[in-house]
């Protein structure tokens, strides 16, 4: 389990997070909404391990962040930013074959070429692999960066080691259809015993793919649960401040909430 708890964080004597506590569980797909400047990234960086919380603890598995080694904590977690910049021309399967480097001296050659390439098939991407990065389209590049951190932490049949996705606002420059592709992948990757935190501006497309959601204003979580318990009209309002009602995906059954 990845756990932060009491968590406080302040920067230039402003303070973000206060007293926020929230955990992953392997093969749960969290995902943390709220308006913007609630805290939602700085929440990820802590438990990411990025940033250090003025108070509180973030612990992998019962042990503190600051006990793992970083190649041992890189094998368990990966974390995809908002954005990365990369201005060397490397080739889209050299950018995902970065993510194996926690893998080095355990892992082939081989091994870790075919892990690169199916990470890239996993996240429709498979026909950029011989593309050169710096020539992609925004929505292109984040699909490569995400299969780089899946190849980073991809499941290895011989062990059961739990492992966990941090997604920071991971929909960003991608298209409708690939905004449902990645999260569909996000889906499959939590059946697959992973632990997805994704932080995500979007409640209802949230809603169609987290089994639990972190509602998060002005720095403190004022809802956390099961999807149904937090995307209510009167949770809504108070964080949003815009009325809406609760209708179900004529589907899915989940909840969607609809402006008034």
């Amino acid at each position: 389990m990845l756990r932060g708890n009491g968590l406080h964080f302040a920067r230039q004597g402003h303070t973000i997070l206060r007293d926020v506590s929230v955990m992953l569980q392997p093969g749960g797909f969290t995902a943390v909404i709220g308006p913007n400047g609630a805290g939602k990234s700085t929440l990820l960086h802590l438990l990411s391990g990025a940033l250090m919380p003025g108070e509180g603890v973030v612990t992998l598995d019962g042990r503190s962040l600051g006990r793992w080694s970083p190649a041992d904590l890189a094998r368990r977690r990966a974390v995809l930013p908002q954005s990365l910049e990369l201005s060397f021309p490397f080739r889209a399967l050299e950018v995902v074959l970065m993510g194996r480097s926690a893998h080095s001296g355990s892992s082939s050659r081989v091994r870790d070429l075919d892990i690169a390439a199916a990470a890239l098939e996993e996240v429709d991407a498979g026909r950029l692999a011989e593309r050169v990065y710096t020539t992609l389209s925004g929505g292109e590049r984040q699909r490569v960066q995400l299969a780089r951190v899946m190849a980073q932490i991809w499941p290895e049949p011989s062990d059961d080691l739990t492992r966990y996705l941090l997604l920071d606002e991971p929909t960003n420059n991608l298209d409708l259809t690939h905004q449902h592709r990645l999260l569909d992948f996000a889906r499959r990757m939590s059946d697959r015993r992973i632990g997805v935190l994704a932080v995500l501006h979007d409640p209802n497309l949230a809603a169609l793919y987290a089994d639990r959601m972190v509602l998060l204003v002005d720095g403190q979580v004022q809802a956390e649960g099961p999807v149904d318990m937090v995307l209510t009209e009167d949770q809504i309002e108070k964080a949003f401040d815009i009325r809406v009602t609760i209708q179900r995906h004529p589907n899915r059954g989940r909840p969607q909430l609809v402006p008034l």
